[in-house]
């Protein structure tokens, strides 16, 4: 296992690439969960995740024959573009094997740094195993995400940066997918703050994990499903759970209404743009699922920000239905001159903003003479939405309100 010199030894070579990311108190968030939180936020690093410290320091300790071999790695996004940058810096060659359902956007943001890009498979597990052959049989090195010491070292020099700007933190909360992030601050934090707790937060729909952490043994999960695709990952490494039995103190999951509300809440009050596996931790806080004394001192790990712009659209849109500032309604009409005018005159009167609109009369289900009107509305909390729909009861409009 790595030691607390290794790491220290690591954020000398990674702070060649990488940035120190700010690190601040968030008093809105400590208001809403009672304790007295600090956001470390590595969304801000170089290439938008902490994923190029643990790369570059695994990069960096290779033999120089090795690297002039060239290196491979498998990631949907984050590791890629890690390890793309670290071998740019390095002048090698690399080869990053992707799924054949990544974005776009993704497969973009690694060619820009030089690597070759070459998608196999329908998840990350085919392209991982798709990666490792590749590498076998080119005699490249293969660069594993998270079940290396030298990337896990890598990850590890966060801890330092915390312990730096944060004096005995009560307790740290760390995404966790395959573990590597997670057991890299660990060593480090048992050996510089040992009273500090180290708390990892999952997807429950990635819980692989958790329930090898308290099985204390591998047990490996059927798939994977969650919007925190950062820390999606289907099977348990004995490798990092042997580093997370022996260091971290608990485990907990947050499920994906809470993932996209964490993503929401730090959009709007702390203005920064988290991927679902970096908003983990503050999903965690704002669902009270911490048993800390109130006013703990607690550090919050935003571990990337390169989330999907559709993903983010979705959350976004949801989160206003949720929060009661949109509402749709579906309303059955008489189909004749004036009743669309009546009904967008309610809306008038009710200060409620159009911001789309259909209008149907063929569906199957509609009596002949009656149409359906689809509406989207701008409203101002859920008193304002209510008052909406006493109105169109009084003006004997039928209608249905979607969610």
């Amino acid at each position: 296992m790595i030691t607390l010199e290794d790491i220290r030894k690591a954020h000398e070579e990674v702070l060649k690439v990488a940035v120190k990311t700010p690190f601040s108190y968030a008093p809105k968030l400590s208001e809403t969960c009672g304790y007295e939180v600090y956001l470390k936020k590595e969304n801000l690093q170089n290439t938008g995740s902490f994923k190029i410290r643990g790369a570059f320091n695994k990069i960096a300790s290779l033999e120089e024959s090795e690297r002039r071999r060239g290196v491979v790695a498998a990631s949907a996004g984050n590791h890629a573009q890690g390890v793309a940058l670290a071998a740019k810096y390095f002048g090698i060659p690399a080869t990053i094997v992707m799924p054949e359902t990544t974005p776009l956007t993704k497969v973009d943001g690694v060619k820009s740094y030089g690597a070759d890009v070459v998608l196999s498979g329908t998840n990350y597990d085919e392209a991982y195993a798709y990666a490792v052959e590749y590498a076998k049989e080119r005699g490249r090195v293969f660069v594993h995400p998270f079940a290396d010491d030298e990337v896990i070292a890598g990850q590890g020099t966060i801890a330092l940066e915390i312990l730096q700007q944060c004096e005995a933190p009560d307790a740290i909360l760390v995404p966790v997918g395959g573990g590597g992030l997670i057991s890299g601050i660990a060593v480090a934090v048992k050996a510089l703050s040992p009273k500090t707790r180290v708390i990892g937060v999952a997807a429950a729909g990635a819980p692989a994990m958790k329930l090898s952490f308290d099985a204390k043994k591998p047990i490996d999960t059927v798939e994977v499903r969650t919007i925190a695709d950062g820390i999606a990952v289907r099977d348990t490494s004995a490798t990092t759970l042997a580093y997370l039995l022996k260091y971290v103190d608990e485990m907990i999951l947050v499920d994906d209404e809470e993932i996209a509300n964490a993503i929401l809440y730090l959009l709007e009050k702390q203005k920064l743009v988290v991927e679902g596996a970096g908003a983990v931790g503050v999903a965690a806080l704002i669902h009270d699922k911490l048993a800390l004394p109130k006013g703990s001192k607690v550090v919050s790990l935003l571990s990337g920000g390169n989330i999907d712009v559709t993903m983010l659209s979705v959350i976004i849109e949801k989160g206003l239905v949720k929060s009661y500032r949109k509402m749709k309604l579906v309303v059955t009409l008489v189909d004749k001159p004036g009743s669309l005018m009546l009904l967008t005159q309610i809306l008038k009167e009710a200060q409620a903003n159009i911001v789309q609109i259909g209008y149907d009369r063929t569906s199957l289900d509609l009596k002949f003479g009656d149409a359906y009107v689809s509406i989207a509305l701008e409203t101002k909390g859920e008193a304002h939405q209510e008052r909406i729909k006493e109105l169109l009861r009084e003006h004997g409009f039928r209608f249905e309100e979607q969610h």
